[in-house]
C-alpha cells in the first residue's frame, strides 16, 4: 500500500513561508531543529489533514540560492472560499498571479517563488474585483 506523506520545499525565510500558508489555512503540525545538521524542518498541514498530506518545510542556516520554483510545479489545495482566501493573501501582499476569475481556480506564489493553485470547493460565480482582473507575473 502506497501512501503520500508530504512534499518538501526549501525556504530561505521560514517564518515568511508559515505566515504565508497559514494565510491559506495551513497550520504547524510539527518542528524539528538539526544542529549538528544545521537545518530546521517545518510540517504543515490543512485542518483534519495532520500527518496525511502535509508540506515539509525546510530551511538550511547556511545561506543558499534556490533557483527554479516553477520547475518544482506548483502545490495545490482546496478552500473553502477562493475569494475571502484571495482577499486575506493581497490583504497581506501577496501578489495573485492569477486571480479567480471563474470563481474555480487561482495561483500565487510563496515566499520563496513556490507557485501554489487554490482551487474552490464546489464552484462560485464569477464576481469583480477577480473577473475582470489580469494575470500579473507567472504562475
Amino acid at each position: 500500500m502506497t501512501k503520500y506523506l508530504h512534499t518538501m520545499i526549501r525556504v530561505t525565510d521560514p517564518e515568511a513561508t508559515v505566515r504565508f500558508f497559514e494565510l491559506i489555512g495551513l497550520k504547524e503540525t510539527k518542528r524539528f531543529d538539526s544542529e549538528q545538521g544545521r537545518f530546521t524542518l517545518i510540517f504543515l498541514a490543512a485542518p483534519g489533514q495532520e500527518g496525511v498530506a502535509e508540506v515539509e518545510l525546510t530551511h538550511n542556516w547556511d545561506p543558499e540560492v534556490y533557483t527554479g520554483g516553477r520547475n518544482f510545479g506548483h502545490l495545490a489545495y482546496r478552500v473553502e472560499n477562493i475569494y475571502e482566501t484571495c482577499q486575506r493573501l493581497m490583504d497581506a501582499g501577496v501578489t495573485i498571479n492569477r486571480p479567480p476569475r471563474d470563481g474555480h481556480m487561482a495561483f500565487v506564489r510563496s515566499p520563496d517563488g513556490i507557485s501554489v493553485e487554490l482551487l474552490q470547493e464546489g464552484h462560485l460565480p464569477p464576481a469583480e474585483p477577480w473577473a475582470s482582473m489580469p494575470n500579473t507575473g507567472a504562475w
